[in-house]
């Protein structure tokens, strides 16, 4: 059966940093469906333009990224540099998450490594993760249905994580990994193609892999696996029996 990965991140270009994970979830036949919250529209590669330009070029840049990724994107109207993880911001994700319905959630965690700790990184992180919870009340996502399927989270893993680790093997999607970076360093400067390579290929020493990318994860067992999806609950996780009243 097809399963549903939702990617949710804050800027155009977040998606680096997973791109192998989300090619191996593809190469499953997998969906993936990448959100991003802002627009990336205070970046300054692009010059001395207009924020509304800027948006519109970064909007685009992530509808390619998409097409390089096979996968769906979509884009909400969150301000860049300005993401408030509110009750009312979580409410708007989580009617989102109800439209896509994914079996398991990969964004941002709760890492302070220089750019894991962007305050939007932070705070889009939390609002996915609320999202999933909230999803699940008719109340607040309705119209629409809401989604009360287990939905595991996965998230981009900091140095001082005690949290399980996932070790995904992306070594057979380095070209188009790189494919990607290529992309962005051609438009906005980032995406060197050798931090890439050694990213991955530290990454991925402890696991016996040439090239991994590891993530957090908070339900579902550790280890080694060629794709996020399907995942297994960890045993010592006790899941609260689903209730038609929501959460």
């Amino acid at each position: 059966m097809q399963k549903t990965l939702l990617v949710g991140l804050a800027h155009p270009d977040d998606e680096v940093g997973a791109a192998g994970t989300i090619l191996a979830q593809r190469a499953r036949g997998d969906r993936v469906v990448v959100v991003w919250l802002t627009r990336g529209e205070m970046t300054e590669a692009l010059g001395p333009i207009p924020t509304a330009e800027v948006a519109a070029r970064r909007e685009e840049q992530g509808r390619r990224a998409g097409e390089i990724l096979g996968v769906e994107t979509r884009f909400m109207d969150f301000a860049d540099c300005s993401i408030d993880a509110s009750p009312e911001s979580a409410h708007r994700v989580a009617r989102l998450v109800a439209e896509i319905r994914p079996d398991a959630l990969l964004t941002w965690g709760d890492a302070w490594g220089r750019g894991m700790r962007h305050p939007d990184h932070q705070a889009s992180g939390k609002i996915f993760r609320d999202a999933i919870t909230l999803a699940r009340i008719a109340k607040v996502v309705g119209p629409g249905q809401p989604h009360r399927a287990p939905v595991p989270v996965f998230t981009f893993r900091g140095a001082h994580s005690t949290l399980p680790a996932v070790a995904v093997d992306v070594e057979p999607f380095r070209d188009r990994i790189h494919e990607l970076g290529r992309f962005y360093r051609e438009n906005i400067g980032f995406g060197n193609a050798e931090w890439i390579d050694r990213r991955l290929r530290v990454t991925g020493e402890p696991y016996g892999l040439g090239y991994a990318e590891v993530f957090d994860a908070w339900e579902t067992r550790g280890g080694i696996v060629p794709s996020l999806l399907p995942a297994e609950f960890d045993d010592g996780e006790v899941q609260h029996p689903d209730r038609e009243a929501g959460a």
